[in-house]
């Protein structure tokens, strides 16, 4: 057997000396180019099917609205690579590509601020989870949190409030005393073909239960999806020990900085638009100033 060449120090291959050579000419081109990505030919969106408020099949969701604005302002058109939303979910959308293939998508519309599996852009909205109940059955007072833990202890004692778990109402209603008034609901079930807000809106509507925390757009979603139900949405303020509200944001893939300016200078240009969505499906908005909790760019 023939012992295989060793190279001799100060000496290059062909292949080396290629390499090198590359790297130096790639040095030598400014960083705007190094950046450039290929035209694109279509918005593709990562998103569930069935996750509305945010993202449906039907194309009737809040990120939905937003992506047809933003394909307009580009100019292209509006793809979607459908995921049920669920574990994995990032690498099996965003991530997702399979040798000689294209990404199947480009970006996710809504995640919330320092998510690390993405690179975040600046938030578009801040939110707050909000209790959510029918109006004329004795809630009718509660405009905040305060009033609803100043309600008698013999009504509170039979309420039934409903919280997806490993939600921060949960703890809240810890915190309170409250927590054997929970009905608990998951958020993520083998049923991936409708809506995780769907069963507490229909307990709620059904009466059985008096009250639901849920994240604000789903608590406005949940009052527009049920208008026979009448249901009040009170925004719940973060206390001590129980953080309520989120900043939601934008996520592309690491190493696409030009990308993510791209949807950053979207996201300002279209904001009254943006907002308008938002309002129109009843989401609970705060300032999003001074967000707090994000994490540090790595692109």
């Amino acid at each position: 057997m023939r012992a295989a060449a060793i190279p001799r120090p100060g000496r290059r291959g062909p292949v080396a000396a290629l390499l090198l050579g590359a790297l130096a000419l790639l040095a030598a081109l400014p960083a705007s180019a190094q950046d450039e990505q290929p035209p694109r030919k279509a918005l593709k969106v990562c998103q569930d099917p069935h996750n509305l408020p945010f993202s449906s099949a039907q194309g009737n969701g809040i990120e939905n609205r937003i992506a047809e604005l933003f394909a307009q302002d580009l100019g292209l058109p509006l793809q979607y690579y459908d995921f049920p939303n669920r574990l994995a979910f990032i690498r099996n959308t965003l991530r997702y590509k399979l040798p000689g293939e294209d990404w199947r998508c480009d970006v996710v519309l809504g995640v919330p601020e320092g998510f690390d599996q993405v690179s975040v852009t600046k938030p578009y909205y801040r939110s707050t989870y909000a209790l959510v109940f029918p109006q004329g059955k004795g809630l009718d007072n509660v405009r905040s949190a305060e009033d609803f833990l100043k309600l008698d202890p013999a009504v509170l004692a039979k309420l039934r409030i409903g919280v997806h778990d490993r939600s921060p109402a949960g703890k809240w209603l810890a915190q309170h005393q409250l927590v054997d008034r929970a009905v608990v609901y998951p958020m993520m079930t083998p049923e991936t073909d409708r809506d995780p807000g769907q069963p507490v809106e229909a307990d709620l509507a059904a009466g059985k239960i008096d009250a639901a925390i849920l994240w604000g757009p789903m608590a406005g979603f949940a009052a527009k999806r049920q208008p026979q139900a009448r249901l009040a949405v009170v925004p719940l303020a973060s206390e001590p020990g129980v953080r309520f509200d989120y900043a939601m944001a934008m996520g592309v893939r690491y190493g696409e900085p030009q990308w993510k300016t791209q949807i950053e200078s979207l996201i300002e240009r279209r904001r009254p638009e943006i907002n308008a969505i938002l309002r129109d499906f009843g989401v609970p908005l705060l300032e999003t100033a001074g967000a707090s909790g994000r994490a540090a760019s790595r692109d």
